[in-house]
């Protein structure tokens, strides 16, 4: 018999995530099921779970954690994670658990929690209580076992996905899609009859032994099949998710990956075609490009700390019609403020359809106008010091400063550069970006890395 796993350290700042056999197993995930329903005290919670090989054992355990508080479980089965989110504000459940480890390791899994209306819980809102309550495994007699049911919302949720476009605006565009051989495929099949798409598939089919490698198009070998697979089939553009699909990549028509920081402008000026005078959430890694669009289309561009928590409190706060953060995670109003891996794409499609342009044309300009390093990261053995560093050389000549997340600096000669700690390992992350000056962004940049590692 296994040896008990007492200190639980998948719980991490916005879900759990472990290794299998050592940080998460299925009696982890049962008394997780249980310390879930005593802190939210739920009546109905609806789960899923993705295509890993352990995900179905693991949330059959978490589900029996969960009826043995009472609490009656509707399963939608193999999903991704903005299934789970959709179901549970769209079907008006207390709450909802989806068993997924996204890109990590094979032999990784966890979950993601949501309350009602999908709203997150993280660390600071109730993750540490359910992980206190775990760890004590003292749940008390059982009550009245709740109620199980299998059920679906798919077509639902396809119909919503539709409705942040108009197909009649659509072209008939040929698009490679990679699904990794996560959940994504399903939504694709199901997507395929709805629009005037003709879809390239690779990696399509759920398959949770991951033939073709874990699904994570940030890893730069990971990008070569939706590249290879544009340019061989001359396609408008390519589209890659991980695991999970919360998160989309894409790739223009020369199969050039595009960095996410001008996807975020792109659905920006999207919505702000629909909604004049809307409000958007970015992160504050990269902003110029994100504040310059929304200005010109009337909108109103609003800067929060990275990480999805603070992104869907500042978008309920500022009742915003999207946000997005460069790392790929994009989150819409009308999807209960959660992000979504499948509306990006389809916006985007529109937009281009509309304009009549290629992505390469529509972003080549973006690109120029505001060059960016992208996120590099450095090991650091004392971050904290390597920040004060950075600032010690910066501040004087700084035209700002904020410190909203990191340290943020802009200069006169118009370049800026953002440096932030990792939340969980002794690593800084670098972002520069210029106006017009790819030259100057690209020198100060090795400035700044050179400062980190001296």
């Amino acid at each position: 018999m296994a040896e008990k796993i007492t200190d639980l350290t998948c719980f991490k700042a916005y879900d759990v995530r472990g290794q299998l056999g050592t940080e998460i197993d299925n009696d982890v995930a049962y008394r997780i099921g249980r310390a879930y329903a005593q802190w939210l005290k739920p009546k109905t919670v609806v789960v899923g779970g993705d295509v890993r090989v352990t995900s179905s054992a693991l949330k059959m355990a978490l589900t029996e954690g969960l009826r043995d508080e009472g609490v009656d479980v509707f399963d939608i089965g193999m999903c991704g994670t903005e299934e789970i989110y959709f179901a549970t504000f769209h079907g008006g459940y207390d709450g909802g658990i989806v068993v997924t480890a996204s890109h990590n390791p094979i032999d990784f899994n966890g979950m993601k929690l949501v309350r009602e209306d999908a709203r997150p819980i993280s660390a600071d809102t109730g993750l540490k209580d359910i992980r206190a309550l775990a760890e004590a495994d003292n749940f008390g007699p059982l009550k009245k076992k709740g109620e199980f049911k299998k059920i679906s919302h798919f077509e639902d949720y396809l119909e919503h996905l539709l409705g942040y476009v108009d197909a009649a605006n659509l072209k008939p565009l040929k698009v490679v899609v990679n699904a990794g051989n996560g959940a994504a495929g399903p939504v694709i099949d199901g997507l395929e009859n709805l629009l005037p798409i003709e879809f390239i598939k690779v990696n399509h089919e759920a398959d949770g032994s991951f033939p073709n490698g874990i699904p994570n198009p940030i890893l730069l070998e990971n990008r070569a099949a939706t590249a290879d697979a544009v340019k061989a089939h001359k396609a408008d553009l390519g589209i890659a998710w991980d695991g999970d699909f919360d998160r989309c990549f894409l790739f223009d028509e020369n199969g050039e990956f595009i960095e996410g920081y001008y996807i975020v402008g792109l659905l920006a000026e999207a919505f702000l075609q629909k909604e004049k005078g809307g409000k958007v959430i970015h992160d504050p890694r990269l902003t110029w490009n994100t504040i310059d669009i929304c200005e010109a289309a009337g909108g109103n561009a609003i800067q929060s700390k990275c990480g999805h928590a603070f992104i869907k409190e500042a978008m309920r706060d500022e009742d915003a019609i999207y946000g997005g953060e460069m790392s790929a995670h994009h989150y819409f109003r009308d999807f209960s403020y959660c992000d979504s891996g499948m509306v990006p794409w389809l916006l985007i499609v529109e937009l281009l359809s509309k304009k009549g342009v290629s992505l390469s044309e529509e972003l080549g300009t973006r690109a120029q106008q505001y060059p960016c390093s992208g996120e590099i990261n450095s090991k650091i053995n004392d971050p904290k010091a390597a920040l004060a560093k950075v600032e010690a050389e910066f501040a004087a000549s700084a035209e700002s400063i904020d410190k909203v997340d990191g340290i943020s600096m802009s200069f006169a000669k118009g370049w800026r550069f953002n440096l932030r700690m990792s939340n969980t390992e002794p690593v800084v992350r670098l972002n520069v970006e210029s106006k017009g000056d790819e030259a100057l962004m690209k020198s100060k940049t090795e400035i700044l890395l050179g400062l980190l590692k001296g």
